[in-house]
């Protein structure tokens, strides 16, 4: 894959940066109100436009205010749709029209995407993230990103990190150990990085481990740009900034929104008074210019888009987008010349979109009433409101629900949650759709025996209505075209063929941050670790209403075969190439996600039944079979090694499975790694004696250690040839108690036990010599 491009105005920008004064350079570090930087006429150094995304652009009428109405733009399907079609090609195409409508509002920088990862449903933003799962969330980021800064418009990856909560955001503890950082919450971030160098980076309002994001030097210096060779500016959260000088010092290069000079004296006195190194100042104004130049010289004059060919796009995606849960005895499509009764105010007024910084004027907005007229005809529909904007309804509601569905040969139901239900700024406290909606539900089901329920909502919702209905359709957030979108699919004029990206529980109590999220302690423990979504699901065998991956189509397909090597070395770069064949067995032309997971036998620690590595979205005619090949890499199976701080394989059996959804594995291969790469551990005072045996030489050190604590020779196997088979039992017995406790005592405090054997010093020297490898 070829590498994204780097920044080609670092050097001019690190040239016009030593020509200004300290206070020049303060002010560049801090925006012009709400929505651009500072510029520098006398150095020819132009501001930077941003606006709110990810999912449309909203552009503020008044560029000076930070909540007012905005331009009208083209309202696409939010994140959490988006990803549902796990179609990377089809992001490309989103990130490239948003860049179209940037560049013709004369906007620089979208302010998205979000890969913050779901650690549960009850998260508010939900609908403004892309999934449960790091891979799945880093790939459509990447291609996002890589459509945006196609146009010449740059992005912004965001909240980096561990930003999983909206109640008391800005002041939360994020508490997560280094493993699952570096497993869950960090990967997405680093596949946008790596594959697509967005323009810049948002850093969280949220503390991660003690240390506020927009302040934290190991995660923006070092992982960031260190270790991911991340070459643009990070920018703050709007208001995420605490200590001005300490940001600066940890390379947030940018403040938003402007805090005039309260910020900006901030840093000047640090600098002046030896708090702050002058080229840390520099540093960061290296950036911000760097950026500005670059935006300029992107800028295309009289930039327009096609709004119509957006509408189309906007439908498109919606239509891979819907996923449909349910379709008992083939209620879907719906059939010609059959009666058809809308039920449910959603029908004519949809929720389309969250609530927050990402709402967007929408250019027109459809609804699937009347594109369901256009398709079938009007005079095979009815409707009946049956609820309020809240979900709210009364006994009559109901009454003339039942009487209109009952009237019909099928009733579609739309349902899901008010926009009060999930916004940005503050979490949910259930999963409950609104008691009105289930009310309707079951008496809609009640009185007709075909009934299909479509659902308008961002995130995760409980379905205990599920049995009493013959159809259900996951329609999500789908922007301005989603009623458009929608009668696709209900009408058979597009077939579904999106996947779920996150895991649909049963009930909250399933998910696995239940009941610690979100936290009201200003400490959010991350307890779960490397179990959330349905890695959670499988570890401890709960069954979900709807699994991750999961979604049918209006034909059929068949896993017919996979090959591949049967053995792979994963000590070097070297690729592992998986090819499985699938056919369409079914009636219709469809698309089917092909889905790869990696299963490790023997791990040696606990890691998931199974984690998903890669996938690919296939079209098929009735009755053709394709191959889909598929890569995995030397990270596909590794774990990371927090003492070691490197990511490491572990020689073994793995197990390759694929298929349709993660519960829906009928395709296996097992796969034999080998590994001679050795990563150096980091030893300390604390460190174990069973550690040493890990190391590359760590034998004859473990020895010594034995026989400074006097048990020389202790770890020698016991052979059947020494004593009766009660006494070799009995020894091998005491030989295993010795070494546990020998084992799991700290380094520190072996002198100690050793009556003179081993000296703090001869310690000192066996670490010291571990650390230099």
């Amino acid at each position: 894959m070829p590498q994204p491009a780097l920044n080609p105005h670092k050097q001019r920008a690190a040239e016009l940066v030593a020509r200004m004064s300290i206070e020049e350079q303060a002010l560049l570090l801090s925006g012009d109100g709400p929505w651009r930087t500072h510029g520098i006429e006398r150095l020819g150094i132009p501001p930077v436009v941003v606006s709110d995304g990810p999912h449309g652009l909203r552009k503020l009428e008044d560029s000076g205010a930070l909540m007012n109405r905005s331009v009208p733009a083209t309202c696409f399907p939010t994140a959490s749709a988006l990803s549902a079609t796990w179609n990377t090609a089809l992001t490309r195409e989103l990130g490239a029209a948003l860049g179209r409508e940037a560049q013709a509002q004369k906007v620089d920088v979208l302010l998205g995407p979000g890969v913050n990862i779901k650690r549960s449903p009850l998260g508010g933003r939900n609908f403004e993230y892309f999934s449960e799962d790091p891979l799945l969330a880093g790939s459509i980021a990447a291609a996002y990103i890589n459509g945006v800064q196609s146009e010449g418009v740059g992005t912004s990856l965001k909240h980096f990190a561990a930003n999983s909560q909206e109640d008391a955001r800005m002041t939360t503890d994020s508490v997560v150990d280094a493993r699952t950082l570096n497993e869950i919450y960090l990967p997405a971030f680093e596949q946008a990085v790596r594959e697509s160098q967005p323009w810049t980076v948002m850093s969280a309002y949220n503390l991660v481990n003690g240390t506020y994001a927009s302040e934290h030097r190991a995660l923006l210096d070092g992982v960031l740009r260190g270790q991911w060779g991340f070459d643009g500016l990070v920018v703050s959260d709007w208001g995420g900034i605490n200590d001005r000088a300490k940001g600066v010092e940890a390379g947030n290069d940018l403040e938003m929104p402007g805090s005039g000079e309260h910020n900006r004296n901030k840093l000047i006195a640090a600098v002046r008074e030896g708090r702050l190194a002058k080229e840390a100042l520099a540093r960061c104004a290296t950036e911000v210019v760097a950026l500005a130049l670059r935006a300029a010289e992107a800028r295309k004059a009289n930039a327009q888009f096609d709004a119509d060919a957006h509408h189309a796009l906007a439908r498109r995606i919606g239509g891979e987008a819907v996923v449909l849960l349910k379709n008992e005895g083939d209620v879907l499509p719906l059939p010609a010349g059959k009666k058809v009764a809308l039920i449910g105010r959603f029908a004519r007024t949809p929720r389309f979109q969250g609530a927050g910084s990402s709402m967007v004027n929408p250019i027109r907005i459809t609804n699937a009433y009347d594109e369901l007229a256009a398709l079938l005809g009007e005079q095979q529909l009815s409707y009946a409101a049956a609820y309020d904007g809240e979900g709210d309804t009364t006994d009559a509601q109901i009454e003339e629900a039942v009487r209109t569905a009952a009237a019909a040969d099928i009733a579609v139901v739309f349902a899901g949650l008010p926009d009060s239900y999930e916004s940005e700024g503050w979490d949910r406290r259930n999963i409950a759709m609104p008691a009105g909606h289930v009310r309707l539900i079951e008496a809609v089901a009640a009185v007709q025996s075909k009934v299909v329920v479509v659902l308008l909502n961002g995130s995760a919702v409980e379905m205990p209505w599920a049995g009493k209905v013959k159809g259900i359709v996951e329609g999500w957030l789908g922007g301005q075209a989603g009623g458009g979108a929608l009668a696709d699919v209900l009408s058979g004029k597009v077939n579904p063929s999106g996947k779920l990206a996150e895991t649909f529980p049963v009930a909250l109590k399933d998910s696995p941050a239940h009941p610690y999220f979100p936290s009201h302690t200003r400490s959010a423990v991350y307890g779960e670790g490397v179990f959330v979504g349905y890695r959670h699901f499988d570890a401890r065998e709960i069954t979900p209403l709807f699994p991750f991956g999961f979604g049918l189509s209006y034909t059929r397909f068949a896993y017919t075969g996979i090959r591949a090597a049967a053995q792979f070395d994963a000590s070097g770069d070297d690729s592992f190439t998986v090819e499985v064949s699938i056919k369409n067995v079914g009636p219709r032309v469809g698309q089917e996600v092909v889905q790869l997971y990696v299963h490790e036998e023997a791990p040696a620690l606990p890691r998931p039944p199974q984690e998903l590595r890669a996938f690919d979205k296939v079209t098929l005619e009735p009755g053709q079979e394709k191959t889909v090949r598929l890569t995995l890499r030397r990270r596909d199976f590794a774990y990371y090694d927090a003492q070691a701080q490197a990511w490491t394989v572990k020689p073994g059996r793995f197990e390759i499975r694929v298929g349709g959804s993660s519960r829906d594995l009928p395709l296996t291969l097992p796969l034999e790694v080998t590994n001679t790469r050795k990563v150096a551990k980091r030893l300390t005072l604390h460190s174990v004696p069973r550690e040493l045996k890990e190391l590359a030489g760590g034998a004859a050190l473990y020895s010594e250690v034995l026989a400074a604590l006097g048990f020389a020779n202790a770890d020698a196997p016991i052979s059947d040839s020494q004593g009766t088979p009660d006494e070799v039992a009995a020894a091998r017995k005491a030989q295993m108690s010795l070494l546990s406790f020998v084992d799991e005592m700290p380094l520190v405090k072996v002198p100690a036990f050793s009556q003179g054997r081993m000296t703090d010093a001869r310690l000192e020297e066996i670490l010291l010599r571990q650390s230099q490898g």
